[in-house]
C-alpha cells in the first residue's frame, strides 16, 4: 500500500514538472519559434514522392513557344503535388441565436368517504380521537408546476490568410494540407494551425481556397507566452475542478 502511494506521488510530481517545462521556455525571454525543419510541411517538400503520371519529353515540346509546363506563361500553377503551397482564406462571420421556453402545470384532487356503511363509521367514530371521523376516509390533494427557459447566443468573426503545404496526395486525388503560422509580438506568441482535405478542382486560379471547401477542417488560433500563462488557471486548480464533486 505504501509503495502504491509513493508511485502515485511520483506520478503527480512528474506531471507537474512536465507541465512546467512548457512554461520554462519563455521565463525571462520571448517564446521560442518552432523549428521549421521539424514540421510536416518540411518533410513533404523534401520527399515529394513519385509522380502520378509521366509523359515522355519530345524534342518538339522543348522547341515550342506554347509549352504547357507549370513554369510557362500559360501553365496551370495551382498546387496539386505533394510539397506544393497554396493559400487558405479563413473568413468566418457567423451569428446564431436560439431561444426557447417551456411551461407546465397540473393539479388534482381526490376524495373518498364512507359516511353510511351499515352504521360502521358511526360506531368507529366513538373510538376515534376528537376531530377524527370516518365520514371522509381518504382526502388527497396534489399540484405541480415547472417553468424553464433557455437561450443561446453566439457571434464569431475571424479573418485570416495562411499558406498551407500539401503533405499527402490520397489515392482518390484528394489533397491533404497542413499549414502553420507563428507571429511573435513582444513576449507573446500567436499560433495559427490549419489542417484538412481539399479537392484540386476547388482551388482557384489564384491558388487559393476558402475554409468552407476544406473537409475535416481543423483551424486553431491561440497563443503561448506570459499573457496566456496569466489567463489560464494553475494546474492544481484545474485538477481540483475535475476531482471535486461540488
Amino acid at each position: 500500500m505504501h509503495k502504491k502511494l509513493t508511485m502515485t506521488k511520483m506520478a503527480l510530481v512528474g506531471l507537474a514538472l512536465l507541465g512546467a517545462c512548457a512554461r520554462l521556455d519563455h521565463v525571462g525571454k520571448a517564446p521560442t519559434f518552432t523549428p521549421a525543419s521539424e514540421t510536416p510541411e518540411h518533410v513533404a517538400m523534401l520527399w515529394q514522392g513519385l509522380p502520378v503520371s509521366s509523359q515522355p519529353q519530345r524534342a518538339v515540346d522543348e522547341a515550342s513557344l506554347w509549352s504547357g509546363a507549370r513554369q510557362s506563361l500559360l501553365g496551370d500553377r495551382r498546387a496539386i503535388r505533394k510539397g506544393d503551397i497554396l493559400t487558405v482564406v479563413i473568413e468566418i462571420d457567423e451569428e446564431a441565436e436560439i431561444s426557447n421556453g417551456t411551461s407546465r402545470s397540473r393539479s388534482g384532487e381526490e376524495a373518498m368517504g364512507v359516511s353510511n356503511l351499515l352504521g360502521l363509521p358511526q360506531r368507529l367514530d366513538e373510538h376515534l380521537p376528537d376531530g377524527a371521523s370516518m365520514a371522509t376516509a381518504v382526502d388527497l390533494n396534489s399540484s405541480s408546476a415547472s417553468t424553464g427557459k433557455g437561450s443561446v447566443k453566439r457571434n464569431e468573426k475571424l479573418t485570416l490568410r495562411v499558406a498551407a503545404t500539401i503533405v499527402d496526395v490520397l489515392p482518390n486525388g484528394v489533397l491533404a494540407i497542413n499549414g502553420s503560422q507563428e507571429l511573435r509580438v513582444n513576449f507573446e506568441m500567436r499560433e495559427l494551425l490549419v489542417t484538412g482535405y481539399v479537392r484540386p478542382e476547388d482551388i482557384s486560379r489564384q491558388n487559393e481556397i476558402t475554409y468552407d471547401k476544406i473537409a475535416s477542417a481543423r483551424v486553431s488560433y491561440g497563443g503561448r507566452g506570459q499573457i496566456t500563462d496569466v489567463q489560464q488557471p494553475r494546474y492544481g486548480q484545474q485538477l481540483l475542478d475535475v476531482v471535486l464533486p461540488f
